[in-house]
């Protein structure tokens, strides 16, 4: 009887070890896989902390807002990822009798550019995080902590996301939201825009412009040469057309003084 119970338990709590970090681009898609026993499905539970995010009981499904759904047997595809997508999520796949759970942890990266001046806005989600920290050449500085808030006066939390007020070169860097466990959530790698104040890239400017306006002075001064060159033979021929043509009107009165 203890034996019959003690095999009945293994089989409904048995839980699957837990999943490496996943990291996807924003913007991008992350796959959480999980490994299926040699036993019908009954019913696949994607959580994120006490919300169920997807809920199938049958081959095709996918979530209300249609970024989440069911691949193969109980992968999870997440498409168009977001700030808000990071973070901890479980799969708990429903079998006969049993059921297994597995941990993934969704690591977000992205890319931006701001223009020297402006105010940088990092939509990290604070109500779910516990700090935020920027790379500089001493280690990691603290920017944001839970229950102390920014650590600047150029820094200001509102509305769960951080801004850097006037933004210069040496806000330039890596930043990174971790959660209580220190566990990093998002990383963000900032670089200085080189937009100018018109909106374009400079160097396409400079592409878009004539090569003439690049050519050197030496160039400009012997086409000018050439110029005046041209227009003094010009000038210089015009009499030497009409001594030639008055030559030929005169030409029996040559022929006699020969």
């Amino acid at each position: 009887m203890w034996l019959n119970l003690l095999l009945l338990f293994c089989l409904i709590n048995y839980s699957g070890s837990p999943s490496a970090a996943v990291t996807g681009k924003k913007g991008g898609n992350v796959t959480l896989s999980c490994e299926p026993q040699p036993r019908d499905i009954t019913r696949i539970v994607l959580r994120r902390l006490s919300t169920n995010i997807l809920d199938c009981q049958n081959e095709e499904c996918e979530s209300e807002n249609g970024r989440v759904f069911k691949e193969g047997s109980c992968d999870i595809i997440i498409k168009d990822l977001r700030y808000r997508d990071a973070g901890k999520y479980f799969i708990r796949v429903y079998y006969t009798n049993a059921q297994t759970e597995e941990y993934h942890h969704i690591h977000i990266h992205d890319e931006i550019s701001v223009q020297k001046g402006e105010d940088l806005e990092l939509d990290v989600l604070l109500i779910n995080a516990d700090k935020v920290e920027r790379s500089s050449s001493s280690g990691w500085t603290e920017l944001w902590t839970r229950g102390h808030g920014v650590s600047s006066d150029r820094l200001t939390d509102r509305d769960e996301t951080l801004i850097i007020h006037e933004f210069t070169v040496n806000d330039t860097g890596t930043y990174r939201v971790l959660d209580s466990d220190n566990e990093v959530w998002i990383t963000v790698t900032v670089t200085e825009s080189s937009l100018d104040s018109k909106g374009n890239l400079s160097d396409t400017d400079e592409d878009d412009t004539d090569d003439t306006e690049h050519w050197p002075v030496d160039y400009w001064v012997l086409i000018l040469t050439l110029v005046l060159v041209t227009l003094l033979l010009m000038v210089l021929r015009v009499p030497a057309d009409v001594v030639i043509d008055r030559r030929r009107h005169r030409g029996p009165v040559l022929y006699r003084l020969i």
